[in-house]
């Protein structure tokens, strides 16, 4: 529920700041007070689209915060899981509008985007202005009542599992059927390039290899020239450094034998001797092994210009050209064998077909059986909102598509149907207000007025299944009268027991059955216009419905016409 209320420099608000409580909450007030401007801020905070020219005139930011209760709430709870927010008993949600254009949105003072302020609001929230009650208008809307009102949530998910990877693969079929022309217009070109590369047959990393290799084969008399050299330096020459080695070495014996301080570097020269011996063995294994190889010199030279004639024109890398061979192998390995993909895809297609059809079956039964309950129930509810021996009809139809492999459609029995995330089923609501007239199409025949009043008999049909804690109503009481008005106040009331309800009204007879009442007024001071909202007490309450049921100028018999309306005895 929402507990709190803040907005700034919101339009004509200034500043208001509202506790709220649980039961029925009604807003009154004159025309142009600014009772719509206080469900646009609420909007707002819920994800709608942010303005500067909501913001009031002078300020640098419109902000408008809400406290809601959410404990117990798990809708909320995982939404808050999957963004990695804690999870609380109460959040804070914050909506900021700078007069530069930007938009700021926090839960719990953290930052967060508008798309998940969304799916949060509308875990919290069903504000139901004008416009929400016209969403009946569009029968595409209508399936979603009866499965809110139905509650096969589990089957309905169950089903769209089956979907998505259904969708999933009549998507990929199209696919390549698209490609189809072009992928057999690349086939020769593939099989070209395939057996020009594979002429060569390019090997990962040879290159590296054949490159070290080529640069000895091509570098021998210089390679004989400097290990003769070094092996003459290290061993045989008259001077050789062993032979120094060994002479500083015998001298250092001397030195030890009066002083062992010299001991350890005695030490160091003989290790520096075995060294010199093993670079000097070292280096004549190598030239030993040195031979000038022309027929493999070319090989090599020839190897490396096939590799980089191929490189240049598939790739640039030698990697590059490995990848590219595998991709072109992989697609005309496919191209041969198209037939054969597409024939493997139907078969998938089909077995989801069937398995999608058999759930969507269910989905069917369950909308048949509970389309009867809801109409009743809406029938029910409609007459006590004044709308007598009204007849309420559902339709459920489906579509069949006829060879069309390529559709996306489930299979029921041996035929094909047009199928949606939802099911097959087109759901559309029918309605006749008059007796001895067939209902028609809620669509066709439904006044502005009728339709406020059908959607509020079909949220009393969903209170108890309906998981939203707080309902917003705006202008629900359109094109009612006050004997309608009554019956439309006693159902927002018997709403309240499940939900925190909020309703805009200018009836009295909704008004006087507020459990919670406030006044949107509008002053004027420093030659600048705000909206308040201020909480009514007892004898402020009979006075706010009576001056609905008489005007300003409040009678006694308003007066006392309030508080029969309001169930208050002298």
């Amino acid at each position: 529920m929402l507990r709190s209320l803040l907005i700034k420099n919101y339009a004509l608000i200034e500043e208001i700041s509202v506790e709220f409580s649980s039961g029925l909450t009604i807003i009154t007030g004159e025309t142009g007070a600014g009772k719509s401007i206080l469900v646009d801020a609420l909007g707002l905070l819920l994800g709608e689209r942010a303005s500067t020219e909501m913001i009031r005139s002078g300020a640098e930011k419109a902000i408008v915060e809400g406290l809601f209760v959410v404990k117990m709430n798990v809708r909320v709870a995982d939404i808050l899981r999957s963004n990695e927010n804690d999870v609380t008993d109460e959040i804070i949600v914050r909506r900021e509008v700078t007069n530069k254009g930007q938009s700021r949105c926090f839960i719990n003072d953290s930052p967060v985007n508008v798309s998940m302020l969304k799916e949060i609001g509308d875990a919290l929230v069903d504000l139901h202005g004008q416009h929400e009650h016209q969403s009946l208008l569009h029968p595409e809307t209508h399936i979603d009542f009866l499965d809110d009102f139905g509650g096969y949530e589990k089957e309905l998910e169950t089903y769209r599992v089956s979907y998505r990877q259904l969708a999933e693969l009549t998507s990929r079929k199209r696919e390549l059927q698209e490609q189809e022309d072009q992928l057999k217009a690349k086939k020769s070109l593939f099989e070209f390039q395939i057996k020009e590369i594979d002429a060569v047959n390019p090997q990962a990393g040879e290159e590296e290899h054949l490159e070290a290799e080529l640069k000895i084969l091509e570098n021998t008399e210089k390679l004989n020239e400097l290990t003769g050299g070094i092996h003459q330096i290290l061993y045989e020459s008259e001077s050789s450094t062993r032979d120094s080695l060994v002479k500083a070495r015998k001298m250092l014996d001397q030195l030890a034998e009066i002083d062992a301080t010299f001991a350890d570097a005695v030490h160091e020269l003989k290790s520096a001797e075995v060294i010199v011996d093993e670079i000097s063995k070292q280096v004549q294994n190598y030239a030993s092994r040195i031979e000038f190889n022309p027929d493999r010199l070319e090989v090599i030279r020839e190897r490396l210009g096939a590799l980089t004639m191929l490189k240049k024109k598939y790739g640039g890398t030698l990697d590059v050209l490995i990848a590219y061979r595998q991709k072109i192998g992989d697609e005309f390995k496919f191209a041969e064998n198209f037939e054969g993909e597409i024939a493997k895809l139907e078969k998938e297609i089909e077995s989801f077909r069937n398995d999608c059809g058999t759930k969507a079956g269910i989905l069917t039964q369950r909308r048949k059986e509970n389309s009867k309950k809801l109409e009743k129930e809406i029938i029910a509810s409609l007459a006590e909102l004044g709308i007598q021996k009204a007849k309420f009809e559902t339709t459920i139809n489906q579509r069949r598509v006829e060879n069309n492999t390529n559709a996306l459609a489930v299979k029921i029995g041996s035929s094909l149907y047009e199928a949606t995330s939802d099911g097959v089923d087109h759901v559309e609501f029918f309605l006749s207000t008059n007796v001895g007239e067939d209902a028609k199409s809620l669509v066709k025949v439904a006044s502005g007025g009728e339709v406020s009043r059908i959607m509020l008999a079909l949220k009393s049909a969903l209170a108890q299944s309906d998981k939203t804690p707080l309902l917003i109503f705006d202008e629900i009481d359109t094109g009612v009268s006050g004997r309608i008005g009554q019956s439309v106040g006693l159902s927002l009331k018997k709403l309240s027991k499940h939900h925190q309800v909020i309703a805009i009204t200018h009836l009295p007879q909704i008004a006087g059955l507020a459990d919670t009442h406030f006044a949107v007024e509008k002053t004027e001071a420093n030659k600048k216009t705000s909206t308040r909202l201020r909480l009514l007490e007892n004898e402020e309450r009979i006075k706010e419905v009576a001056k609905l049921l008489s005007g300003e100028n409040i009678t006694e018999a308003g007066l006392k016409s309030a508080k029969e309306l309001m169930g208050i005895k002298d």
